[in-house]
């Protein structure tokens, strides 16, 4: 059975940093990309960045510059590093994992909380 936890939701203050995990289990396939999102209060999930089995990342444009997403292959992991949280970056964060066979696996979110 496939698993993803997310997991280093905080409340921090803005202007500061947060790192963000997400680990798989269970995959057999591989995996072929991993992706961050995002659900504010009140509106839709939206897509944050994303990581390619080759290395190749891509980035929203309200966080690119901002985050970084990185992964480690041999752990099935994946990162957001999130620096210069602005207030209205607040919400539940989502990994999504895409594997090789082509299925996805979603986590449960973890809540980030940005005071100004």
């Amino acid at each position: 059975q496939v698993h993803v936890v997310e997991s280093g939701g905080d409340l921090v203050q803005a202007g500061g940093s947060l790192r963000l995990s997400c680990l798989a289990s269970g995959i057999t396939s591989g995996i072929y990309g991993m992706t961050w999102h995002r659900q504010a209060p009140g509106k839709e999930r939206e897509f944050l960045a994303k990581i390619y089995i080759n290395g190749h990342t891509d980035y929203a444009d309200s966080v690119k510059g901002r985050f970084t997403i990185s992964r480690d292959g041999a752990k099935n992991a994946s990162y957001l590093q999130m620096d210069g949280l602005k207030p209205e970056d607040t919400g539940v964060y989502y990994c999504r994992v895409v594997t090789l066979a082509k299925r996805d696996y979603w986590g449960q979110g973890t809540q980030v909380t940005v005071a100004s």
